[in-house]
């Protein structure tokens, strides 16, 4: 499950923190801010990609794997 607020998101799988995203007001250069994702913590996402990165982790953590057609789509998505 995903709880999402304002400036953090948690992926918690069975009581379990599995990754997490925080809202950076001085993150990014263009003074809008950035989410930074525990599983991606070089790369700067926008709130709906740190959605999708949680969700991709969610899915690998699940036990699907690299061929899974879902995996393969959101990493494209996010170009990673």
């Amino acid at each position: 499950m995903i709880e999402i607020n304002d400036e953090s998101m948690t992926l918690r799988m069975k009581d379990e923190v599995v990754a997490t995203a925080r809202f950076r007001q001085h993150a990014a250069a263009n003074g809008r801010g950035a989410w930074i994702v525990s599983t991606h913590p070089a790369r700067l996402f926008g709130r709906n990609e740190a959605i999708t990165a949680l969700t991709l982790a969610e899915r690998l953590a699940a036990g699907y794997g690299d061929d899974d057609p879902f995996v393969i789509n959101w990493r494209e998505e996010l170009g990673l």
